[in-house]
This record gives C-alpha cells, sequence and structure tokens, in this order.
C-alpha cells in the first residue's frame, strides 16, 4: 500500500471486466504514508499475540514495505514476508526494507498475485492492509487462508469502506459519461468493492474464528493545493492513470475534469482539506 495497493491500494488485482491491472507509483502513493499507515497500526493494536515466540507472518499487497516493517517493530523476531504482484511497488520495499531485523528475525518480499495466492507453510498470522478492494470474490478466499493458520494464529485485514464517497462516485460518474465511457467502460470499482461489517463478520464466524470486526472514519486533514487529488492518484485513480498513459492529453482532460469536481466536493479550510475517510477492519483468530 500497502492501497498498498498493489498493491497496494492492481495492489492484488483487476479493477473491472476487461480493465489491465493499475501500474503503481510508489513515490506517489507514498507522499501520503502516515495518513495511510494509521489504519494498519489501528488494525495491529487489535491482533492478538501470535502462538509461537518467532512467528511466521505473510502481508498480502505489501505496496512498498513501510507498513510491513511495522510488523517487525511489533514482532522484533518474526519473520515476515510481504507479497505483492505490482513489480515497482516491489523493487522498492526489497531496497528500503529488506533483510534482517534487529530483534533477530527477517524481512523479505516476493511477488504474489492475492487472487490465487495459496500459502505454501503454515503462517502465525496473515495480514493485509488497504488491498482486498482490488480483488473481486476476495472473501471467498478466506477459507483458504485460515486454513494456513496455525492453531492459534490470526487472520487481520483493513480495507477502504468509502466506495460510496464522493471521491469515488464522481470518479465513476466522470468515468460513465459521453465523453470518457468508450475508453474507461469497466475500469473503476463499484461500491461493492468491499463488504460491510456485518458481511465479513458472517464469513470469518463462519470458519470457526472468534471475530472482531469494525469500522472507523478518519477524517484526514490534507495539505497543499488539490490535496484530495493527490491522495487518490496514489490510489483509486490508478486504473484510470494507466489507461490513459498512453495519452497525456486525454489524461490532463480527465483530471481537469476531476480537479474542479473535487474542489468542489472537499473544499479547503483555514488549516487544511478534511478527507473524510470510512475504514473496515477485521480480526479472526483460528481456535487454539
Amino acid at each position: 500500500m500497502s492501497e498498498s495497493r498493489s498493491p497496494s491500494e492492481s495492489r492484488s488485482g483487476r479493477s473491472g471486466a476487461g480493465a489491465p491491472n493499475p501500474v503503481w507509483d510508489p513515490a506517489q502513493y507514498l507522499r501520503h504514508a502516515d495518513h495511510r499507515a494509521r489504519p494498519f497500526a489501528d488494525l495491529l493494536a487489535r491482533v492478538p499475540p501470535p502462538p509461537t515466540p518467532a512467528p511466521r507472518v505473510a502481508d498480502l499487497g505489501c505496496g512498498p514495505g513501510n507498513v510491513t516493517a511495522l510488523l517487525a517493530d511489533r514482532w522484533p523476531a518474526a519473520h515476515i514476508t510481504g507479497y505483492d504482484n505490482s513489480p515497482e511497488m516491489l523493487d522498492k520495499a526489497v531496497v528500503e526494507h529488506e533483510g534482517p531485523t534487529p530483534g533477530g528475525g527477517r524481512l523479505d518480499f516476493a511477488p504474489a498475485d492475492v487472487r490465487t495466492w495459496t500459502p505454501a507453510e503454515p503462517y502465525d498470522l496473515i495480514v493485509s492492509n488497504a488491498t482486498f478492494q482490488w480483488v473481486p470474490g476476495h472473501a471467498g478466499r478466506f477459507g483458504d487462508w485460515v486454513a494456513a493458520l496455525k492453531p492459534g494464529g490470526a487472520f487481520a485485514f483493513q480495507v477502504p469502506g468509502n466506495f460510496s464517497a464522493p471521491s469515488h462516485t464522481i470518479m465513476r460518474s466522470l468515468a460513465a459519461s459521453a465523453r470518457w465511457r468508450d475508453r474507461l467502460d469497466g475500469v473503476l470499482r463499484h461500491d461493492d468493492a468491499v463488504l460491510g461489517p456485518e458481511g465479513y463478520l458472517e464469513r470469518l464466524t463462519a470458519l470457526g474464528c472468534a471475530a472482531d470486526v469494525w469500522e472507523t472514519t478518519y477524517v484526514h486533514l490534507l495539505r497543499g493545493e488539490d490535496p484530495v487529488l493527490d491522495w487518490l492518484k496514489g490510489t483509486g485513480l490508478r486504473p484510470v492513470l494507466t489507461v490513459l498513459a498512453d495519452d497525456p492529453e486525454a489524461r490532463e482532460a480527465f483530471l481537469a475534469e476531476y480537479r474542479a469536481a473535487l474542489r468542489e466536493a472537499y473544499p479547503a479550510g483555514p488549516h487544511g482539506t478534511p478527507f473524510p475517510f470510512r475504514r473496515v477492519f477485521a480480526v479472526a483468530r483460528k481456535e487454539a
């Protein structure tokens, strides 16, 4: 993100029918790293202690590795592998974060597609930060991942729940307009990209897990010129930017229309631009 996409925030899948996998820009994604990392820190605060002192951990959709490194801070002796299908993100993660950790553990990264990734060994913790929104049908994979947990192990994730927010409804409306529909039809995700808290609770408890599921709306105070657009250029807008990459004039025209609409939807205040952002969290523990 990992909205690490991506991906990060695909971070790990196609956006819509027939859409190409988004090309990710780690530098753009990391421009709002502090805001993006906070939900992962809040998720980790609710993860129970792993069943072994040197846990085996998988991070699905690790993005540039900045939040994967937080796992090593939390469990210094862990062997942690971050998985992603974006070469750009993985290159950044390897250069910045791969290697032994001070507590005797190890942090490494490997290519994988979350749509098909199947654990090859037992894990104490499988975690994901802002990735599953890119993976259609992701809840159908939960059974395979929970089955790979050691007794007492945990599966924890958070996903954006803001697909009905102006940032996304405007983007979809613009892509579906007469000017853009021929090029952008089927490229963007819709408001069913993720489940609600009740849906995730039902899926996880049906797998025999003790589940803790909740939602939070953050109000990020973003600074700078057109900061909401800048945020989305690192995540949700990547499919559009990928499709229009070979046509700079069209790309700039789309951004101009989107920018104007975002300025109305998210007006700047005296101290910055408030950006409400809902997220859904889940921590499921396998029976010991």
